[in-house]
Parts: structure tokens; C-alpha cells; sequence
């Protein structure tokens, strides 16, 4: 009895696990298209602007600017930042230990960038950085599962006129990128200073460079673009982060849904095995019983 009495709390409570997975797997299917709404809306306009300023910057010839990557690393001043995006929240797989575990193998690459200033978005990336004993400059709450751009573009801002006055010598952004509902892979984007050599995924190697003549001058019309092309880049990862946190929250809810119910038709099982066998017994007993008394 007491075994049967302990399958029943086992199949009420597997039974509540999957009704509170299968709604968790719908909001994030929810949260999901929507992301991945604004991403799309936003990709063409990124990668765009990206592909113009990559053949801009290697067409420019003796013009320099000082947004631009030259490759003189001695000329930049100041401590490098990295900037790990990470959820605020669990229960999406290996969406967040991907991102960490890539940051810490950048840190262990290029000793210069743990030394530096270390900002985070996403209370788990907060939270493991704190124990595992790596100081954090920068804490940043205000962004959410819902990125504005107004919120990127003043870190943005802030990241340019601080590499400007030359109080830091770069930005990377560490994040997973996403490619389709069924890839995303971790990053590591080097937002500050430009580099010209990249073009953004999907868009094929880089072209040979072409020459320009501007109107007006190259230097007030990169003082515009370079800028915009920082601020366009920096949301589109957090779109991406964003988008790429759905997916896996709504894949791995799924497969707790699934688990739950495997899980609850084979704890049926066994109670059906278990009550028949008592069935049985007490049957067993009740003719036992009566043979005796006759």
C-alpha cells in the first residue's frame, strides 16, 4: 500500500512539472518569434552598414581615423573592456555556461583582457564572475530581456567617447550569435576599434579594395558612419543575445516536457504493475482465508 500511496505523489508531481514546462516552453516559443522579429528587422541594416564601412576603411589609403584598427596597437592607451552578455535568468540549457566558458578562455588567451575592465549584462554572468573570484568594473541591469536601442546607444556613446579621450584601448563583446533557430554559436566581436578586414558572416570573403573620392571629406563622413556603424553593431548582438536566450530556454523546456511525460507514463506503469500485484495478493489472502474456514 505504502508503495502504491508513494507512486501517486510521484505521478501528481511529474504531472505538475510538465504542465509548468510545457507553459515555460510556450512563453519562450512566444518571446522566441518575437525576438527573432526585431533581429531579422534589424540584420540587413547591420550587416549593410558593416560591409560599406569594412570597404570604406580599406579604401581610405594614407586617411586614417582614429575609430579605425591600424594594427599599431602601441598607439591605443588605457586598459582593454570586455563586455559579456549574458540572461538573468536559468532554465535554457547551456545558453549561458557557453558564453562564460568562452569569455574565460579568452581571458586565459590574452591575459591583458581579464586584467581589464570586465562590464556584464545578465545576472548569471554577474553572479558567476563573483564567485568565481573575477572583479567586475561594471555591472549593467538595465537592459532586460527586451534591449532598447536607446539603452545600447548610450553605452555605445559612452564606450567611443571613452576610447577617444584614449581612457580605453578597445572593446570586445562577448555573446552568442545567432544564426538560425537551430544554430548559435558564442562570439567574440571585437567592437572598438573598427577593423576593416571583417565582414560580417554570410557575406562572403573580402572584396579588393575600392577607391573612393568623398564629398564632403572622408574624415567628416566617417566622423558620422564610423559611429553609427558602432551603435548599429553593439544592438544588433544584444538582439541576437536576446534571441539566441529564447530559443534555447524554449528547446531545452521542450525537452523537459517531453522527459516529464516519459517519466509520467512510465511511473503509470509501474503503479499499474504495483496495484495489480496487490490486487492480487489481497485476492490470494481472501480465497486463503476462506478455504480454511470451510
Amino acid at each position: 500500500m505504502a508503495k502504491t500511496r508513494q507512486l501517486r505523489v510521484r505521478i501528481k508531481a511529474v504531472a505538475n512539472i510538465r504542465r509548468i514546462t510545457k507553459t515555460m516552453q510556450m512563453i519562450a516559443n512566444s518571446k522566441f518569434a518575437k525576438a527573432q522579429t526585431t533581429a531579422r528587422a534589424t540584420k540587413p541594416y547591420t550587416e549593410t552598414l558593416f560591409e560599406v564601412l569594412s570597404e570604406l576603411a580599406a579604401g581610405l589609403g594614407d586617411i586614417s581615423h582614429p575609430l579605425l584598427d591600424t594594427g599599431k596597437k602601441g598607439d591605443r592607451t588605457g586598459k582593454p573592456v570586455t563586455l559579456v552578455l549574458t540572461a538573468d535568468r536559468g532554465m535554457c540549457g547551456a545558453y549561458n555556461s557557453s558564453v562564460l566558458r568562452l569569455a574565460m578562455e579568452a581571458f586565459k588567451e590574452d591575459p591583458s583582457l581579464k586584467a581589464g575592465e570586465i562590464e556584464v549584462v545578465g545576472k548569471k554572468g554577474q553572479n558567476f564572475f563573483k564567485y568565481a573570484g573575477i572583479t567586475q568594473s561594471k555591472q549593467h541591469n538595465q537592459f532586460g530581456d527586451k534591449p532598447t536601442y536607446d539603452n545600447v546607444r548610450a553605452l555605445a556613446e559612452a564606450y567611443i567617447e571613452r576610447f577617444l579621450k584614449g581612457e580605453i584601448s578597445s572593446v570586445r563583446v562577448v555573446y552568442m550569435k545567432f544564426l538560425s533557430a537551430g544554430r548559435q554559436v558564442p562570439t567574440v566581436m571585437q567592437l572598438l576599434p573598427f577593423q576593416a578586414a571583417v565582414v560580417e558572416a554570410g557575406k562572403g570573403e573580402a572584396k579588393a579594395a575600392k577607391v573612393y573620392e568623398f564629398s564632403p571629406g572622408a574624415k567628416e563622413l566617417l566622423d558620422d558612419i564610423l559611429p553609427a556603424g558602432v551603435k548599429a553593431v553593439l544592438f544588433q548582438a544584444f538582439n541576437d543575445a536576446v534571441v539566441s536566450e529564447h530559443v534555447a530556454r524554449m528547446v531545452a523546456m521542450k525537452a523537459a516536457t517531453d522527459n516529464a511525460g516519459k517519466a509520467g507514463k512510465r511511473y503509470t506503469l509501474v503503479y499499474n504493475r504495483a496495484r495489480q500485484a496487490q490486487i492480487t495478493t489481497e485476492l490470494t489472502e481472501i480465497i486463503s482465508g476462506a478455504a480454511a474456514l470451510a
